[in-house]
C-alpha cells in the first residue's frame, strides 16, 4: 500500500505566470533532453515509440481524474463505483484518492467484483480488498492510497464494481469525478460483500474516490493515457453505453491484440493553463498522467477551454508553448507523445472570429510538427467538408461543440494504430 499526498497549486501558478510573461518555454527546470528537440509531428512513427515487450508490472485498464468535491454526506455508506475495463488480467488492485478532502477519509472495507448488469455481481467473483493486509485504511487529506493486489480474472472490455464502505467521509468534501457517464449505486451501511444489488437503491452520475484499476497480464505492454477535457470525458455521448472515443480506441486495440490498456484523465472544463473545473493540465499532468502505471503512450486534447471560456481567451503562442511544455516532459520520461488538434466549434454560444482564429493558429502549429511525436488531425475528422469552422452536423451532438456517439466512434477511427504508437512494423486496423 502506498499513502501520497498531493499539492500542485504552487507549481501551476509558477508555469502559468512564465507563461504569461514569455509566451513561450522559459523555465527554471529542464524537462527534457534537447536531443528530443525538433521531434516532428508530421513524422508518423518518429520521435519516441512505445515499443515494448512487456511492462513487468501494472498496467491501467481504467482511470477517471479527480475533478471536484461535493459536501460529504452524514453517516457511514457503501458507494459501489462501476468502471468499464479496456484490458484484463489475473490481479487487480484499485487507487483511492481524498485529494480535495478537508479531514481524514476512513475507509471501513472495500471489495471489486465482476459486475453482471447495475450493482450486481457476477456469483463468486466478489473479493475484498486490502491495504497492507488490512482491511480498513485512513486517507489524508490531500493523499491517495494504492491498494494491495486481489487475485480475479479481470475481463477486457468488461465492467467491474469496486465498493467502498465508507465509515467516516468526515466534516469535508468527497472527491470524485463528476461527470462519469456510467452510473454507480449507494446503500446504507456496509455493503461491500453483497454480490446482489437489492440495497443499492440510490443511484448517482459519478464516481466517488475511485480514480484507478490496474491490472497484471503477461501479454500487456502497457498504457495510453488520455488527457483532456469534456471532449475526452464523453460530453454528449450517451450514458451507460460505453460511447467515449478513448472507449471506442481501447476497443480497436483490444481486437487487434496490441495489447495497450486505454485509461481516460478527461475532466469536463478543464483548461491548460488555469485550474477551474479540477487543476489545470499543466497542474495535474504528473499525477494523472505521468504516474500512470505502465504508461507509453500519452495522446493530449487539451486547449479548445483556454480559448472559448471566461475570464479571456489565451494567446495561440501561450497555447501552443504549454503544449509543448506538456510533451517535453512526457518525453523527459521516455513516453511517446501524441496530440489531437482542436475541432471546431462555429455555432456554439461562445463561437466568434477571433477565438476562431486562435483556434487555427494552435492547429497549424500542432500540424507544423514542432510540438508532438504524432498528430491525430480530430478537426479534419469530424468538420463539415462545406463549412470546415462547424463541426460535421452527423457528428454533432446538438451543441455544436461536443460529437454525438457516431461523431466519438469517428474519433477514435480516424487514429492510425501505428503512428499511435510508433511501431510502423505492426499491422494496421
Amino acid at each position: 500500500m502506498k499513502i501520497q499526498r498531493a499539492g500542485y497549486g504552487l507549481f501551476a501558478a509558477l508555469v502559468a505566470l512564465a507563461l504569461l510573461i514569455c509566451g513561450t518555454i522559459i523555465s527554471a527546470v529542464t524537462f527534457v533532453n534537447r536531443e528530443h528537440d525538433g521531434l516532428s509531428a508530421s513524422r508518423s512513427g518518429g520521435g519516441t515509440t512505445a515499443r515494448a515487450i512487456g511492462t513487468g508490472g501494472w498496467v491501467g485498464t481504467w482511470s477517471a481524474a479527480p475533478g471536484k468535491a461535493v459536501a460529504a454526506p452524514s453517516g457511514a455508506y457503501s458507494v459501489r463505483n462501476v468502471v468499464r475495463t479496456s484490458v484484463g488480467g489475473g490481479q487487480a488492485r484499485i487507487t483511492l484518492s481524498n485529494l480535495f478532502g478537508t479531514a481524514p477519509l476512513r475507509i471501513g472495507r472495500a471489495s471489486v467484483a465482476v459486475a453482471a448488469g447495475g450493482a450486481l455481481a457476477v456469483p463468486g467473483t466478489l473479493r475484498e480488498t486490502r491495504f497492507d493486509g488490512e482491511r480498513s485504511v485512513e486517507i489524508p487529506a490531500g493523499g491517495q492510497v494504492v491498494s494491495d493486489a486481489a487475485r480475479l480474472p479481470v475481463p477486457e472490455g468488461g465492467h467491474l464494481l469496486v465498493t467502498l464502505y465508507v465509515t467516516a467521509p468526515g466534516p469535508g468534501m468527497v472527491t470524485l469525478h463528476w461527470r462519469a457517464h456510467q452510473t454507480s449505486y449507494l446503500a446504507f451501511g456496509d455493503r461491500t460483500r453483497d454480490a446482489d444489488g437489492a440495497a443499492y437503491t440510490r443511484r448517482i452520475s459519478s464516481w466517488q474516490y475511485l480514480t484507478a484499476v490496474d491490472v497484471l497480464g503477461q501479454s500487456l505492454r502497457g498504457t495510453v493515457v488520455a488527457i483532456g477535457d469534456s471532449l475526452t470525458d464523453g460530453a454528449g455521448s450517451t450514458p451507460d453505453t460505453d460511447r467515449r472515443w478513448p472507449d471506442r480506441l481501447a476497443a480497436r486495440l483490444r481486437a487487434g491484440r496490441w495489447g495497450y490498456g486505454v485509461v481516460n484523465q478527461g475532466i469536463s472544463g478543464n483548461r491548460i493553463l488555469s485550474d477551474g473545473t479540477g487543476p489545470s493540465g499543466l497542474a495535474r499532468f504528473e499525477r494523472d498522467v505521468l504516474d500512470r502505471p505502465g504508461v507509453r503512450i500519452v495522446v493530449i486534447d487539451l486547449g479548445i477551454n483556454d480559448i472559448i471560456r471566461p475570464p479571456r481567451p489565451a494567446d495561440a503562442r501561450e497555447l501552443t508553448a504549454a503544449l509543448r511544455m506538456l510533451a517535453e516532459r512526457a518525453r523527459a520520461r521516455g513516453l511517446r507523445v501524441v496530440g489531437a488538434t482542436l475541432m471546431p466549434f462555429e455555432g456554439h454560444r461562445r463561437y466568434s472570429s477571433a477565438l476562431e482564429a486562435v483556434r487555427q493558429q494552435v492547429n497549424d502549429a500542432i500540424r507544423g510538427g514542432t510540438v508532438f511525436d504524432a498528430v491525430l488531425d480530430f478537426d479534419r475528422a469530424l468538420r463539415d467538408p462545406y463549412a470546415p469552422e462547424r463541426l460535421d452536423p452527423a457528428y454533432d451532438s446538438g451543441d455544436h461543440l461536443h460529437p454525438n456517439d457516431a461523431g466519438y466512434a469517428r474519433m477514435a477511427q480516424s487514429v492510425d494504430l501505428s503512428v499511435l504508437t510508433g511501431d510502423g512494423s505492426s499491422a494496421r486496423l
